[in-house]
């Protein structure tokens, strides 16, 4: 099945980078903006600075499931989202970063 959440282009990330509307915490950067699609829509980044390729890829894994864990909460927001790591991502525990993502997409208005 498709899933029709996700944000994969790089106009995309760009367009939505672009809009300057961003919430800023110790582990990751979120980059917001409205859409008309009436459903919320996410992409996720990580930079090459934070690892090897497997490292990255286990970033990405943790954030997609943390999206869908908050995604019922999240659901009625017509917004996209894009998610960018941090160093300190890596330093703090599932739940943590999972505490301060929902605490940052709340902000989202």
């Amino acid at each position: 099945m498709k899933n029709i959440n996700i944000i994969k282009k790089n106009h995309e990330f760009q367009n939505i980078i672009g809009s300057k509307r961003f919430i800023k915490s110790k582990g990751l950067v979120i980059y917001f903006k409205k859409n008309t699609l009436k459903r919320f829509r996410y992409g996720i980044s990580v930079g090459k600075k934070m690892g090897n390729a497997v490292l990255r890829n286990k970033i990405k894994r943790q954030m997609r499931s943390m999206i869908f864990e908050l995604l019922i909460e999240q659901n009625n927001k017509d917004v996209d989202v894009v998610l960018i790591a941090r160093g300190l991502f890596l330093k703090k525990s599932y739940e943590d970063n999972l505490n301060e993502l929902r605490k940052s997409l709340l902000l989202i208005k």
